[in-house]
């Protein structure tokens, strides 16, 4: 993931070495003034000292202003650089069924960028330099060197000790609030069912069980966070003491000087202090680190393997071949060896009874799920690995449950991108929604909240056709285009699946009102996931009329 960042990481780091070696100005400007300047009573002396220490603390700002500009940038490329791939991986999981393991991913790579431009990384660069420190302080003197080793020694325990307890409990709270919060999201895509049944209560009480778990870990982390983090304070305070009473002893007993001593026990507390900012700032870490390999996870997933030619655009002839899907948990499959095939420009209508697997075999049919076996091919091309950026513009895809996005009609009808006005005037008109437009407060550049929630099921359902329609796609497929429409919608539905025909366009209906499959070439009846029977319209028809019978 850090492919091409890391020279920013290096220059921090050599930033972070140059800004310790900096550090060692004040103590040592100390010891000179205390051992040569009260001594010798040399203004000049003091002028020269002063001006040396005073150039050092200005580059030592310098350089820690740049290197926070250098994480700074570090966190917003790492940003830009995961975001989309996050986004497109996240997209692709949902749409394929895959698990929500990821589902926060866009909140870890904003963490990692937190992370990156926050103080606590800081420690992280500081750290390392401690020997640097403590071989200072053992050239002062071997037992002041050897003190500050074992303090450094006793930090370094203490913060081995808060990993070890404070890192489950907090992987565990962030996951159980992950998991909360994922259910609060659900709650509000159904807040009108939430609403109309009186299940409030029951939605407030079973987040307050979720949220608890996690509240209860949080706790446990914190107050075990909380007495490493005031045993580091004290730790710290007395190994400076302590530094400072045995200082005092070999300066009494004449080994190094009052100055040697200041200077040592400023230097141990400099060194000291990454490994307490470490250990204040541990959950960000874990935080950081939990993202970082919920990540890792996520981009290791095996890559859609793409055709390296640009393909032709089609012209609608679909062969499906022993179609098998299933997933994970479920014994069953649920499409079992389906098998059939249309030539361009011919319409099919799949029925069935409810759970046959109609709505699965629309999204396998687009590409939009994967086969567990079998192919689904568009002019011979396997439609599941052909390039989705490619392959979409010649798809047109209605689901059943239709949302629409923030944004002008227009641009929602453009599949987002930047509206052709005329192809998306050409795709109303086909659609027949183009009157239902002009009538909205400003046509087609009508500005759609969050969840389109102005216009009413069928209004969507009926600009989701006319997206379907955008451009020139060559297989369209409606899964249940007229769940929500009147009779003039259904009207103006059949009128499109006529102009389709006239131009031929391959359709495919997963209907489960007869009236859409007057004008449809062959019927597909799919039960238990398997084909019961498929071939012209009127033969399959008449044969389940009898059967009905």
């Amino acid at each position: 993931m850090l492919a091409g960042l890391r020279p920013y990481l290096v220059f921090a780091g050599l930033f972070s070495l140059a800004m310790n070696l900096l550090l060692l100005a004040p103590p040592l400007y100390m010891l000179q003034v205390f051992d040569r300047v009260l001594t010798s009573r040399s203004d000049e002396t003091l002028l020269v000292l002063s001006v040396a220490v005073a150039m050092a603390l200005v580059s030592m700002a310098a350089l820690d202003i740049v290197r926070a500009y250098l994480l700074a940038a570090l966190g917003t490329a790492l940003d830009r650089r995961l975001g989309p791939k996050v986004l497109d991986g996240l997209l692709g999981e949902a749409a394929r069924l895959g698990s929500r393991e990821h589902a926060s991913a866009l909140r870890d790579v904003h963490c990692l960028r937190r992370f990156f431009s926050g103080s606590g990384i800081l420690a992280l660069f500081d750290a390392p330099w401690l020997p640097v420190f403590l071989l200072v302080i053992t050239l002062f003197h071997p037992l002041m060197g050897a003190m500050a080793l074992a303090g450094a020694l006793v930090m370094l325990t203490l913060a081995f000790v808060n990993e070890r307890m404070t890192r489950k409990p907090l992987e565990r709270s962030q996951a159980e609030g992950r998991r909360a919060a994922r259910f609060i999201d659900t709650s509000l895509r159904n807040a009108e069912v939430v609403g109309a049944l009186g299940m409030l209560p029951a939605v407030a009480r079973r987040w307050v069980e979720l949220n608890e778990v996690a509240l209860v870990e949080q706790t446990r982390a914190t107050r075990s966070g909380a007495a490493i983090s005031g045993l580091t304070k004290f730790a710290r305070q007395f190994i400076q003491s302590a530094m400072l009473a045995l200082g005092a002893y070999i300066v009494i007993d004449q080994q190094v000087t009052a100055g040697v001593m200041i200077a040592a026990t400023i230097l141990l507390g400099r060194a000291l202090a990454p490994v307490e900012q470490l250990i204040a700032g541990w959950r960000a870490l874990v935080e950081a680190r939990g993202a970082w390999r919920r990540l890792s996870q996520l981009f290791a997933a095996p890559a859609t393997a793409e055709p390296h030619t640009a393909l032709p655009a089609p012209e609608g002839r679909l062969a499906v071949e022993n179609l098998v899907f299933g997933v994970r948990g479920v014994q069953r499959p649920i499409i079992r060896g389906a098998s059939f095939s249309l030539a361009p420009g011919e319409s099919l209508g799949i029925i069935g009874p409810s759970a046959s697997g109609k709505s699965t075999l629309a999204r396998l049919l687009i590409g939009v799920w994967r086969p567990s076996a079998g192919a689904v091919r568009l002019d011979g091309a396997d439609v599941s690995m052909w390039p989705r950026e490619s392959l979409g513009p010649h798809l047109g895809y209605l689901p059943q449950d239709v949302e629409l996005f923030a944004g002008t009609i227009a641009r929602n009808i453009a599949r987002l991108d930047q509206p052709d006005d005329a192809e998306v005037v050409r795709a109303a008109q086909r659609a027949h929604v183009h009157e239902l437009i002009l009538r909205l407060p400003q046509g087609y550049d009508t500005e759609l909240g969050e969840g389109a929630s102005a216009l009413s099921p069928g209004q969507r359902q009926r600009i989701g056709l006319a997206r379907a329609l955008y451009g020139t796609p060559r297989l369209i497929v409606l899964d249940e285009p007229n769940a929500n429409l009147d009779h003039d919608g259904e009207q103006a539905l059949l009128a499109t699946l006529h102009g389709l025909k006239a131009e031929a366009v391959t359709v495919i209906i997963v209907a489960h009102r007869p009236s859409l499959l007057g004008g449809v070439d062959k019927v597909l009846v799919l039960r238990e996931g398997a084909v019961e029977a498929f071939g012209p319209r009127s033969e399959i028809l008449s044969r389940v009329v009898r059967r009905a019978a």
